[in-house]
This record gives structure tokens, sequence and C-alpha cells, in this order.
């Protein structure tokens, strides 16, 4: 993934198409694309804001986090359930999300699905 361009080329980029240049004419001038010269101009007008976004990251966690109390409850009251079982309870509810997504919630929060030490083995004798 490519880094995000200087602050100061878009600062002189927003600073020409504030004195009245197109954006096409800026785009061609410093060698950038014209969208990129036309949402710079238009993110500074709305938010005052030159520096770029922040780039990757998880971009789905705050839908999950925010029925948490839900899915830790389901969880709670039915702990034998198969993550694609709790993700169909949820979808019935209306939250949609995947059995990736879960695992990664329950890792977040320190759940872990494996068995404790007084559980008893799928088979009673060893072969």
């Amino acid at each position: 993934m490519p880094s995000p361009l200087s602050v100061d080329l878009r600062e002189r980029v927003v600073a020409a198409v504030a004195a009245g240049a197109s954006c096409h004419r800026v785009a061609a001038r410093f060698g950038i694309s014209v969208s990129s010269a036309s949402r710079w101009s238009q993110r500074f007008r709305h938010e005052g804001q030159l520096a770029s976004k922040p780039m990757g990251g998880d971009h789905t966690s705050k839908r999950v986090e925010a029925h948490a109390g839900l899915i830790l409850a389901t969880s709670e009251q039915e702990p034998r359930l198969f993550l694609r079982e709790l993700r169909d309870r949820l979808a019935e509810q209306g939250i949609q999300t995947s059995t990736s997504g879960l695992s990664r919630f329950f890792a977040r929060h320190g759940i872990s699905w494996k068995r404790g030490r007084h559980t008893q083995l799928s088979r009673s004798v060893w072969t």
C-alpha cells in the first residue's frame, strides 16, 4: 500500500485551489489526480484538516463491539454454542457478523473456547 502524500504538498494544492485555480489545472501542475485535489480541498473547507486519514486497521470491530453485552450474555447463557450457531442467533436479532469476527471479538475480550481440565474427553479409553 502506498504511503500518503506529504502535508506540504497538500497545503500547496489546497492553497492553489483556494486562490481560484481549477482542480484539473492544480492536479496537472502538482502531478496528482484530480480527485485527490478535489477531496483535499473539500475536506479542508469542511473539516479544516490537511493531514491524511489513518490507513489500514480494523474497520468492523466497532460494529461487533456495539453489541458486546448481547454477545457476552448469549455466550454465557449457552456456553456450548459453536461460533456459527452464535452468529446465526445474532443474525436472527438483526446483528450481522462473521464467525471470524466473533472469534476476534472473543480473543479481544480474553475468552477462549478450550476445554477445562475437568471436562470429559470425547473418548473414554486411550487406544
